[in-house]
């Protein structure tokens, strides 16, 4: 699992025009891109989580968890992109939406077990991904 993290000002997530999910321009909080592959599974979305709601890199070097900030999630497969060849990227290394969902699904409880505010995108859907990087600040995150 890749968790690719922006520290972010304001985020938004739109599909069909509609706002699904969204961080508001008066809270600091995260964007988090995940991407799940075929080795994953649900003590790895956890502790992914964990990692997360931990991460110091809110104002200050506060986390998540320091200032209760909000956590938008949205599933990107994309994180698994193998460019290596050509110039058509393989998706192999992703796993499969039958996989990934859930697994995308087991990172959100995490991080509402441990506290967090968490709202997601829709997955496998076309999604629109609005956002506003705040330093700039962006961390990948894996273990």
């Amino acid at each position: 699992m890749r968790v690719l993290v922006q520290r972010v000002s304001s985020a938004s997530v739109t599909v069909d025009g509609e706002v699904v999910g969204a961080i508001t321009p008066a809270h600091q909080g995260l964007l988090a891109l995940v991407g799940v592959t075929h080795t994953d599974d649900a003590d790895v979305a956890a502790r992914l989580a964990e990692k997360l709601w931990r991460l110091r890199i809110l104002d200050g070097e506060r986390s998540a968890h320091d200032e209760n900030a909000p956590i938008l999630v949205v599933s990107q497969f994309t994180l698994y992109a193998n460019t290596e060849k050509g110039r058509r990227p393989s998706w192999n290394a992703a796993a499969p939406g039958a996989v990934a969902e859930p697994l995308v699904g087991a990172f959100c409880d995490a991080l509402r077990a441990l506290g967090a505010e968490v709202q997601t995108g829709v997955f496998g859907a076309h999604m629109s991904v609005q956002l506003v990087n705040d330093g700039p600040v962006t961390v990948l995150l894996e273990l």
